[in-house]
């Protein structure tokens, strides 16, 4: 029960969770905001929550419409391959996603007693979000393409600043917005192997409506935005210099995008692109998060 339960909850993605609530807390503490290390734990565990439900939602789903049994699973894409080798894990999986969004629903409405009804600004959204996104956005590639960063990036992250911080910033936005953008590129290139299958149970992301080449060019000019973000709020004192550190990502940057361009139509000879993006979209925030300590 274990192993299906670490499976359908995708234990070795949750570290982006981590990632993006250390970079919010960095944030605060660069700003000058002391917080409570309970608050923290709080909140990561709620990060977690919310990442565990999304993940098992999509196995869940995954595995009822069929779609588990027509993809062919990378490292990255085509779901855990938990419940198609252990179909009677699937009730136990959709249990682990409610319980898992329970907990979450429970744990906001008690950041929102302590810090105000606006913070449900962040919560309603997100458990919408959650439930939503296998069934609902993916059949919008638009809001299928945004939904993960907002997820991650506006929610999250930025959510994550506001419960330890007390307050928002220009700052705390702008770092939103870099992880939404690099999580929405991830999520982006992992289709890429996944269009036929999707295309069989009715998704209309982007690469099943433009075709891979049209979406390795969106892929560039989200890359792309998020260094320009970057670098714009570096030039106007929105963040620290210490923050172009994540400049050194771009050797990453370099042979990711003539790969993904090169192989676009060849799905199988992306899986070591798929993996550099995963570790930029890691390390990208890393490296700001070290940044912000090291302005401190």
């Amino acid at each position: 029960m274990i192993k299906q339960l670490l499976g359908v909850a995708r234990i070795n993605f949750l570290s982006l969770t981590v990632v993006c609530i250390a970079l919010a807390a960095a944030a605060s503490w660069q700003a000058g905001f002391s917080f409570s290390p309970q608050r923290l734990v709080l909140v990561m565990c709620l990060g977690l929550c919310a990442h565990i439900s999304v993940n098992a939602f999509n196995e869940y789903f995954d595995y009822k419409s069929g779609l588990d049994l027509l993809t062919e699973r990378t490292p990255f894409s085509g779901g855990s391959g938990t419940l198609p080798a252990y179909p009677d894990a699937s009730q136990m999986t959709l249990v682990l996603a409610v319980l898992s969004l329970l907990v979450l629903i429970a744990g906001g409405l008690y950041l929102a007693t302590e810090l105000g009804w606006r913070l449900l600004l962040f919560g309603l959204p997100g458990v919408l979000l959650i439930y939503g996104y296998t069934q609902y956005l993916n059949r919008s590639p638009w809001l299928c393409l945004l939904a993960p960063g907002v997820g991650f990036g506006l929610l999250m992250t930025l959510g994550a600043y506001w419960v330890l911080a007390d307050s928002l910033s220009l700052a705390a936005v702008v770092l939103s917005l870099i992880v939404m953008l690099l999580v929405s590129n991830l999520l982006l290139l992992n289709q890429f192997p996944d269009v036929e299958a999707d295309r069989q149970v009715g998704r209309r992301h982007l690469p099943i409506v433009i075709g891979r080449q049209a979406s390795a060019v969106v892929f560039t000019l989200i890359l792309s935005g998020s260094y320009l973000v970057l670098l714009v709020a570096v030039v106007f004192e929105v963040l620290p210099w210490q923050c172009l550190l994540a400049l050194l990502t771009l050797p990453i940057l370099i042979k990711l995008l003539p790969g993904i361009f090169t192989f676009a139509e060849q799905p199988r000879k992306l899986t070591q692109f798929m993996a550099m993006n995963v570790l930029l979209c890691h390390g990208y925030p890393i490296l700001l998060l070290t940044g912000l300590i090291w302005a401190s």
